[in-house]
């Protein structure tokens, strides 16, 4: 069941979907790329991967429709990586007051600029059990990088050779668990078949296996999801 929501985040108001499928014990955020939107196709297609097997999802938008006006004539938001991961803390911060989800294990699933919001801000919470990117930019989270304690997934495709350098670059900057998955002959957008069914499984066993580790040494600890900080 998808619920519409919207989140205060400062003084802004972000609109947004959640899905939370019975039992779910982890909760990931959507965090969308250049000029995109809760909307995306790609993504939503991702969730309802992640939501088939039990993981909650989260999708909104980072900008208000005033700000994705401007934009989309200056392009001043996009590349905000400041202003995008503070708007994914603020939404990070609202899943820990809602009594649906503030039990649940958070992840991070960011594309293109909004992987760079997504590294930014699991250094920021250092309980983020796994990051996803999906032709990320996430050198572009520059001094964050080393901070990242969350397992983190790099999925590039295989004929984006620039982005895969770039994501070799932030790979070798990071201290945290980090894999780089390459999906062959696969463009930027990964619209060729069954590119997009690739990032789908690659996602939601990387998000399973890392939730399921988180959760099992709660059990031994019997700890709970750590609260995150509202300052």
């Amino acid at each position: 069941m998808t619920t519409e929501i919207t989140i205060p985040a400062g003084a802004a108001t972000l609109a947004g979907a959640l899905s939370l499928p019975e039992r779910a014990h982890t909760l990931v955020l959507f965090v969308h790329g250049s000029g995109s939107s809760r909307h995306s196709p790609r993504n939503q297609f991702v969730a309802r991967t992640l939501n088939n097997a039990g993981l909650a999802t989260l999708l909104f938008d980072l900008l208000t429709p005033n700000e994705e006006r401007i934009d989309s004539y200056t392009a001043e938001f996009r590349f905000n990586i400041e202003l995008l991961a503070e708007r994914l803390s603020h939404a990070t911060k609202w899943t820990r007051e809602q009594a649906n989800t503030r039990e649940l294990d958070i992840g991070y699933f960011g594309s293109s600029t909004g992987a760079a919001a997504a590294l930014v801000a699991a250094a920021e919470f250092p309980d983020v059990a796994a990051v996803v990117s999906r032709g990320g930019r996430p050198d572009l989270a520059g001094d964050a990088l080393p901070k990242v304690e969350a397992p983190t997934l790099l999925i590039v495709g295989g004929k984006d050779e620039v982005v895969i350098t770039l994501n070799e670059q932030a790979q070798r900057e990071m201290c945290s668990e980090v894999k780089l998955e390459i999906v062959p002959g696969a463009t930027h957008l990964f619209e060729e078949p069954g590119a997009l069914d690739r990032v789908a499984k690659l996602a939601t066993d990387w998000f399973l296996r890392h939730s399921d580790a988180a959760k099992s040494a709660r059990q031994r600890t019997g700890a709970k999801p750590s609260s995150l900080p509202h300052s």
